[in-house]
């Protein structure tokens, strides 16, 4: 068979076509799916469970965020870790202990330690780094999870860009922006953590992941289940709410 030029290009063109058909690139894509979980401000009341082959662990936490730049985690339940508390304001971290009643300045090497005993690290709960800003994004095609028809999008650190992981895919759901699985790799290539986003419901009027499970790849029996309780966007917060003595206050 005899294939005309145009017919030609038309059999070659990549799994892509439909976010260019729609006018969406890889980052509109990215941004679109990180707005819609962020927002401009939000509130949450979120479960933590640590999963380990023989023993779990529980805790119940609150956290305020707004735009990029601010975001405030206290930790409610279990008693023994109430009131410890994490604070990120532009480019300054910390940590607040009260039990020994410090507050610490938290360096970028720590973002990829594990936070609170879990397989998510600091980055994943304070967010340093953005997902929008600190990476390149290029559209690999498309494939299914869970039945639903998503983008798969690689995402490549900027040269000097302050972040942990060497590479990320990320699934995103084509109708609903939903981030649905997110593959993790060190800067050897390797994979180190993949996130799944599971139990989709309407959060506050969005259709969004209640669940969020990450799942290391080399420690079997390992896994973390954040699961919100409630999630508020368009939350009425100023930047003097992100402060220091803010964060100790609303740990008490």
């Amino acid at each position: 068979m005899k294939y005309t030029p145009f017919l030609f290009v038309l059999l070659l063109l990549p799994a892509w076509l439909p976010a260019q058909a729609n006018g969406m690139s890889a980052t509109e894509i990215i941004e679109k799916a990180d707005q819609k979980m962020r927002g401009e401000s939000s509130k949450a009341t979120v479960t933590m469970t640590i999963i380990r082959p023989s023993w779990q662990r529980e805790m119940t936490m609150k956290s305020w965020s707004k735009g990029n730049e601010y975001s405030l985690i206290t930790v409610t339940a279990p008693a023994r870790d109430k009131g410890t508390a994490f604070l990120k304001r532009e480019k300054e971290l910390w940590n607040w202990q009260p039990t020994i009643d410090r507050t610490i300045k938290m360096p970028p090497s720590m973002m990829m330690q594990s936070w609170m005993g879990s397989d998510f690290t600091n980055d994943d709960l304070v967010r340093e780094s953005s997902i929008v800003i600190d990476y390149e994004h290029e559209l690999l095609g498309s494939e299914q999870i869970d039945g639903r028809d998503c983008y798969k999008i690689k995402l490549t650190p900027k040269p000097d860009a302050p972040v942990v992981w060497g590479e990320i895919l990320s699934w995103i759901d084509k109708e609903a922006f939903m981030q649905l699985k997110t593959e993790f790799y060190d800067e050897d290539g390797y994979l180190v953590n993949t996130m799944h986003g599971k139990k989709v419901k309407t959060l506050d009027g969005r259709l969004l992941p209640s669940v969020l499970e990450m799942i290391p790849a080399d420690e079997e029996g390992h896994k973390t289940r954040m699961e919100y309780v409630d999630l508020d966007f368009g939350v009425d917060l100023g930047k003097s709410f992100f402060s220091i003595q803010n964060m100790k206050r609303l740990s008490r």
